[in-house]
C-alpha cells in the first residue's frame, strides 16, 4: 500500500517536468534542433541537425542519440528528451528503418550513410 502512494507522488512529480510540445519522432528521422548552449554570460541557440540513430529510457529518463557529419567527421550527442537545453526540435524526413538502432552508419561514408525517406500516406486530391 504504502508503493503505490509513492509511485503514484513520483509520477505527479514526473509529469510536471515532461515536455508536451516535442513532436514525436523514431529512429531513422532526420530532426533539426535548437540547443541552448551557455557562453560565459550569455546563452545562445545553436543549430544540430542530423539523424536519430537511438532512443533508450521511459519517461524523465528517455534519451536520444543524433549523428551529423561535420567537416568530414562523424560527430554524436546523445539529449535527455525532457531537457530544458532543447530549444526547438523539428522533424525534417521520416525515414524507413527495421531495426532499432542505427550504430551500423558509424562505418559509412558518403552516400552509404543515406535513409530511405517513407512515402507521405496522403494521397492527393483530384
Amino acid at each position: 500500500m504504502m508503493s503505490t502512494n509513492l509511485d503514484n507522488s513520483i509520477k505527479r512529480v514526473e509529469e510536471r517536468f515532461q515536455r508536451k510540445d516535442l513532436p514525436d519522432f523514431e529512429v531513422g528521422d532526420m530532426i533539426k534542433m535548437r540547443i541552448k548552449v551557455r557562453e560565459a554570460d550569455k546563452i545562445r541557440v545553436h543549430p544540430f541537425e542530423g539523424t536519430v540513430i537511438r532512443k533508450t529510457g521511459k519517461g524523465l529518463k528517455e534519451t536520444f542519440t543524433v549523428r551529423k557529419v561535420s567537416f568530414g567527421e562523424g560527430v554524436e550527442r546523445v539529449f535527455p528528451l525532457h531537457s530544458p537545453v532543447i530549444d526547438s526540435l523539428q522533424v525534417i524526413s521520416k525515414g524507413m528503418v527495421c531495426r532499432a538502432k542505427l550504430y551500423y552508419l558509424r562505418e559509412r561514408v558518403g552516400k552509404e550513410t543515406r535513409i530511405k525517406k517513407q512515402e507521405s500516406s496522403a494521397t492527393p486530391l483530384l
